[in-house]
């Protein structure tokens, strides 16, 4: 047959194909890449027959997948597609794998932001992505009745683990949150203080021990760990006494993160990726890491009080159905990941905004004083109320850095959004909206603790903006106990030490080197100690 007429067909296949899968979107990748595999060799087959040469397989080949890639280039970038009247970078349109590279890297968050400031509140970042920004439409996405978390966090999971809070949604979520917010109740967080006390004296007593300058940021790591492995698992780290992490936990967390980050950004590409050794080994060794924990835990029997893993083990027996230790562990660790991270990189990014800003610095030292006086328990949660200004502190660090900078919610198809503006800006089945929480409230970027004071006249200050915790049902359900782990901790640091930054340490260039794979990672701080008070190791 005329080489021409191959051609022609074979451009013809590779529209028939962009039509046929934009119309019945494959949920995994893996057959899709089979049909493209063997479409070209059949065709030939059948039009061409034996006589086939390589030259000709090879020219079928460029054609197909040309006229495919030409074709869904094409409708992407027309006015046909449903996020066509939403501006972004040409390339993002095109394809998802330039938002892939800066994902890797991990300086999405400010990628998004720049973005923003080019284009404005709405960016298409992607062929059916779009980053979202003014307040009140994230706060449509993520509350009730707007969008469900979606396939980026369940695809990220392997086949063979177990699901956790993070990925499920509807009723499993609803079964889930409950067992959670019991965990989480006032009367559970009492039960925790005597956890995150013992730790934050070792922390103390740890620094007091180092020779100057130390880095805080692998010190308060180490801290987070060991506290979070007391309250998920009853204990086991033990890292502030070795003075390092030497079971490489944290590098097991950020390698798993990545992986899953990564993974999650092609929801129909996420069972393929799987079939690959080094993402498959990185998440199947974090599971194993998890098991072990709970293994250990039920092995030594229930702990001197109650922890997050008797709730989440419903070793009270409230839950109609008991779960496995499988679906326990996963929770247990999910608890470690959100908890630590986020807690050490508030707490290091709010020492490195007061060492940046010496009168917040002694305002902060000043109010301890006046309110945790010789005598008293710097752990005491009731004096804790009175440190207005600190709290204060911890929220403007929290609305500059947040620790988890992304929140991704997804149209299902299946059933429409309630609110009419936010059907628009879902319009597409599967569409993606990434709601940054910098760009969301980072409106001026000073460091300005006095807008959170009730005297504060802010013009601009849009609390509505400030969502750390992200919103509606699939919220922080740790909220409460990470702000009173903060209070416990940066009491204690600031009334035990004078600080300030290491002699020759860059401190401007520090939030440059914090990297978004799901929470934000941070780079050594290097400070200088000198103690203060004796009395509170």
């Amino acid at each position: 047959m005329d080489s021409l007429l191959v051609l022609a067909w074979a451009a013809a296949l590779g529209l028939v194909n962009h039509f046929f899968f934009h119309r019945y979107e494959p949920s995994s990748a893996n057959i899709p890449f089979l049909l493209l595999a063997v479409q070209p060799v059949a065709l030939l087959t059948f039009i061409g027959g034996p006589a086939t040469s390589f030259a000709q397989l090879c020219g079928c080949y460029v054609v197909f997948l040309g006229s495919l890639c030409l074709s869904i280039t094409v409708y992407r970038l027309s006015p046909c597609h449903p996020l066509a009247h939403y501006p972004g970078p040409t390339l993002a349109k095109v394809t998802k794998l330039w938002d892939m590279w800066k994902v890797s890297q991990g300086y999405r968050y400010l990628y998004y932001k720049e973005l923003h400031d080019k284009y404005g509140p709405h960016v298409r970042t992607g062929p059916n992505e779009l980053s979202v920004i003014d307040a009140p439409a994230v706060c449509q996405i993520l509350n009730s009745g707007g969008l469900e978390k979606g396939r980026y966090y369940e695809g990220s999971r392997h086949s063979a683990a177990p699901p956790s809070i993070v990925c499920m949604s509807g009723q499993a979520h609803v079964a889930k949150r409950r067992v959670w917010n019991r965990a989480m109740s006032p009367t559970c967080l009492r039960e925790y203080e005597p956890l995150i006390v013992k730790r934050a004296k070792q922390l103390v007593s740890c620094l007091r021990g180092q020779d100057q300058p130390v880095d805080l940021v692998h010190w308060v790591d180490l801290f987070a760990f060991d506290l979070m492995g007391d309250l998920a698992f009853g204990g086991g780290f033990e890292m502030l006494r070795e003075g390092r992490d030497a079971d490489r936990v944290g590098d097991l967390i950020k390698g798993f993160l990545k992986a899953s980050v990564l993974a999650g950004q092609l929801p129909w590409l996420i069972s393929t990726l799987h079939l690959l050794p080094q993402v498959t080994r990185e998440i199947m060794q974090f599971n194993k890491f998890a098991q072990d924990l709970a293994i250990r835990r039920v092995k030594n029997g229930s702990v001197s009080q109650m922890d997050l893993w008797y709730h989440v083990a419903d070793e009270a027996g409230l839950e109609k159905e008991k779960p496995t230790l499988e679906t326990s562990a996963a929770d247990g660790i999910v608890a470690i990941v959100a908890a630590s991270d986020t807690a050490a990189s508030t707490l290091c990014s709010l020492v490195w905004f007061l060492l940046s800003n010496p009168e917040y610095y002694r305002r902060v030292q000043q109010e301890l004083d006046s309110v945790i006086v010789d005598g008293d328990d710097p752990f005491d949660v009731n004096k804790h109320q009175e440190l207005h200004f600190l709290s204060a502190c911890i929220n403007e660090t929290l609305r500059l850095h947040p620790p988890v900078p992304t929140y991704i919610s997804t149209n299902q198809g299946e059933s429409s959004p309630e609110d009419s503006s936010l059907q628009e800006r879902a319009c597409t089945p599967q569409c993606t909206l990434y709601t940054a929480a910098p760009t969301t409230s980072r409106t001026p970027d000073l460091f300005l603790p006095d807008r959170w004071l009730p005297d504060a006249k802010f013009e601009k200050h849009d609390t509505s903006a400030f969502i750390p915790f992200s919103l509606g049902p699939a919220n922080c359900v740790g909220q409460k106990f990470a702000k009173r782990e903060l209070l416990m901790v940066l009491s204690v640091l600031f009334k035990s030490f004078e600080m300030r930054f290491a002699d020759g340490f860059d401190a401007a260039a520090w939030p440059v080197g914090m990297q978004d794979f799901f929470v934000l990672t941070r780079g050594p701080l290097r400070v200088n100690l000198t103690p203060r008070c004796d009395i509170y190791v």
